[in-house]
């Protein structure tokens, strides 16, 4: 069976349902898995085309803070679980993670945070980020099969930036943040976009200052990783650089099982 994924961080909801771009993606996209990161509104804020939308189970996971954060699924398959945040109370206020279980996986739903201005909440995401590899290691030693995706808001590589020498000490790109995905690889977990295109230019978000997107100015922080055993069941992993709407753009994953 084929199951097809796709993620967006769609800069909120509210926002970029307004827009045409984001409509005629919606209505055209055949994923049996949508999930949006910075969705930055309740439940109850969720526009009400979307909301009320047919043939999907929707989950949410909102942040404390109004107008801030949020994470969001819209599922045709229905899952055994949905559970909310990783679990640790002051990581899980501001609405980061959604884990959803389905038969042959372990989905993660992630908006990582943003180490912010010269690094201000760089701790806060390496405690975030080392506490989410614990658990994915966890699950995967168990024998689950897992599937991570969402804003990472890491550059791993000087192929992911557009100007790695411009981008050294930038928020996304601290030796800390690479340094983790480092990790992430080392314990088992691939980058799949990888798997099947090792280019220059594949970027996920760009500045909307400065003409960014026109120039291909960007940056690669939007990902779907999943553990090596399940490696040989991905069939494509792609960036849909084409569609607008956000500072990012969408990023998909197809899985056979």
């Amino acid at each position: 069976m084929s199951i097809k994924l796709v993620s967006w961080n769609v800069n909120g909801i509210r926002a970029v349902s307004k827009k045409e771009d984001f409509w005629s993606w919606f209505e055209d996209d055949d994923s049996d898995i949508i999930n949006f990161q910075e969705v930055r509104a309740t439940q109850e804020q969720i526009p009400k085309k979307l909301a009320e939308i047919d043939g999907f189970h929707k989950f949410y996971n909102e942040a404390e803070k109004k107008g801030y954060s949020g994470v969001g699924t819209y599922s045709k398959i229905k899952p055994l679980s949905v559970t909310k945040g990783l679990g640790v109370e002051e990581l899980d206020n501001e609405g980061r993670v959604l884990k959803i279980e389905y038969p042959d996986f372990i989905l993660f739903n992630i908006y990582f945070p943003n180490s912010g201005k010269e690094g201000s909440r760089l701790d806060f995401k390496v405690q975030f980020c080392n506490e989410l590899l614990s658990q994915l290691v966890e699950l995967k030693d168990e024998g689950k099969n897992l599937v991570i995706t969402g804003d990472y808001n890491i550059a791993h590589n000087p192929i992911d930036v557009y100007n790695p020498k411009n981008c050294e000490g930038k928020s996304g790109y601290l030796p800390e943040e690479r340094a983790w995905l480092d990790e992430l690889e080392e314990a088992g977990f691939v980058d799949t976009f990888r798997m099947f295109d090792e280019g220059e230019g594949n970027f996920t978000w760009w500045s909307y200052r400065f003409k960014a997107r026109e120039r291909n100015s960007g940056w690669r922080l939007d990902y779907f990783f999943v553990n090596e055993e399940i490696k040989d069941n991905v069939i494509s992993a792609k960036i849909l650089a084409d569609i607008y709407g956000s500072d990012h753009c969408p990023v998909t994953l197809e899985l056979d099982f």
